[in-house]
């Protein structure tokens, strides 16, 4: 049986299942890369449920974050800042009666999620895309997100793959490089 978690993902906190692709030296508080259905996010762990029935799980712990996930999510943090700064100015701007709670950039730097409080309108979503669009091309992650998504490097953090979870197989010390060098 694999190790199952339950831990805390997102900026709204949502509590899930999680299972590790692989065993992991973790404990409470640790925080992890994990796969979940909107993308590849950092998750803390709250505790493990091996004693917890087992069930559904909501995603997968791929590793633990890095030194370089650090340098990575401070400079995902900023374009974040900067899109809900020109989100909540076109809000004013076009006089929409919303508020904008926050906004939220996935680890995998490919999906940029808006929370508001009020009704969805077209006018609102075309703002959002544009947004989207804008800040992710800003970040630069096109490339770089498709070999996180892949934990590191093909099937790294996966039964299959020969990853060690850990950013210390070839795989991952490839994508540690390509996040280095996204940073210059």
């Amino acid at each position: 049986m694999r190790q199952q978690f339950l831990a805390r993902v997102g900026v709204m906190g949502y509590v899930g299942r999680f299972a590790a692709a692989l065993p992991l030296p973790v404990s409470r508080g640790s925080r992890v890369i994990c796969r979940t259905e909107r993308g590849l996010e950092v998750a803390e762990l709250l505790g493990d449920v091996e004693k917890v029935s087992s069930g559904e799980v909501d995603g997968t712990v791929l590793r633990i974050v890095t030194p370089s996930d650090d340098l990575l999510l401070a400079r995902i943090e900023k374009h974040r800042d900067d899109a809900y700064r020109a989100c909540a100015l076109l809000l004013k701007e076009q006089q929409l009666d919303v508020t904008l709670m926050e906004v939220e950039q996935l680890f995998d730097g490919a999906t940029l999620v808006f929370y508001f409080l009020g009704e969805t309108t077209a006018e609102l979503e075309s703002i959002t895309g544009r947004l989207a669009e804008e800040y992710e091309s800003k970040v630069q992650f096109r490339r770089f997100a498709e070999s996180v998504m892949e934990g590191g490097g093909p099937d790294c953090g996966t039964d299959e793959g020969a990853g060690c979870s850990l950013n210390g197989c070839s795989s991952c010390l490839l994508a540690t490089s390509c996040s280095a060098s996204m940073e210059k």
